[in-house]
């Protein structure tokens, strides 16, 4: 049987995603994003998963994003359909940056390219962790493109705004170093301690209650275009779970009672 284009692990309440095209630097292709739409449904629904991480196979790069020797050839098949922002009917939808309200956290783990809609699912993470050879780029405009798939709308909300519009009129990359400078990314290590680096965040967030920790996620969200005033007066699904859960009562109790808190997600 063929390499699936995504790998999907799952151990110790993490899952892992792999995009797995390192002969194409992990392009996304029509069916790479249906496997991916799968993926993301069951990383939703399984409740024994509490955290995901997102890379790309190879260490040459995340994910150059859409696969443009696929799109040529639908180009000159006449089977191009011209898109705009988003992935509504089109194959994999929703897709990882469609999914907003999607509330376990995860983690983006970048080597080399992360290039336009790689970029894009980079951004759609919680946590952006890059290895110090990692290059971003939303280089959409120089081929008659727009970053539709959210980056337009992310790449703006989270870095300067007027430098993230150089970025996405220009196609101009950035080093890690520039990416973390302007808090784009949360952490930028050596190649060789990536794997660590991110093995690091996970444990961190999983000393974490996961219901507490999918609150705060829906909430910082949710509320970034409101007003103060707007967002206490905001409901938020996850938060209303958490409130009501056991492990609200754990927390206090662990503590003091002087032992580690043990979590249920429940």
């Amino acid at each position: 049987m063929p390499e699936p284009r995504v790998r999907y692990e799952k151990a110790d309440r993490v899952a892992t995603i792999t995009i797995n095209r390192p002969h194409r630097l992990n392009a996304l292709d029509v069916a790479t994003h249906e496997e991916l739409h799968d993926i993301w449904d069951d990383f939703e629904s399984d409740p024994e998963i509490w955290l995901g991480v997102l890379t790309g196979a190879g260490d040459r790069a995340f994910s150059v994003g859409q696969d443009l020797h696929e799109s040529a050839g639908l180009i000159r098949d006449g089977r191009w359909e011209p898109s705009t922002f988003g992935a509504a009917g089109r194959p994999g939808f929703p897709r990882l940056t469609d999914r907003c309200a999607m509330a376990k956290p995860l983690i983006a783990k970048v080597r080399g390219y992360a290039f336009g809609g790689g970029l894009e699912l980079a951004l759609a993470c919680d946590i952006v962790v890059c290895s110090d050879d990692a290059r971003l780029a939303l280089p959409e405009a120089r081929l008659g493109l727009v970053a539709g798939a959210g980056g337009v709308f992310r790449l703006t909300r989270q870095m300067p705004f007027r430098v993230a519009l150089g970025h996405l009129m220009t196609g101009r990359p950035m080093t890690a170093a520039q990416a973390l400078s302007t808090g784009l990314v949360n952490d930028v290590v050596p190649a060789d301690r990536l794997d660590a680096c991110v093995d690091e965040w996970a444990a961190d967030i999983l000393a974490c209650a996961p219901l507490a920790v999918r609150a705060v996620k829906q909430a910082a969200w949710g509320s970034s275009g409101l007003t103060l005033e707007e967002a206490f007066r905001t409901r938020f699904a996850a938060e209303e779970e958490r409130a009501r859960s056991r492990d609200a009562e754990e927390g206090p109790t662990a503590f003091a009672e002087k032992r580690p808190p043990r979590w249920t997600g429940r």
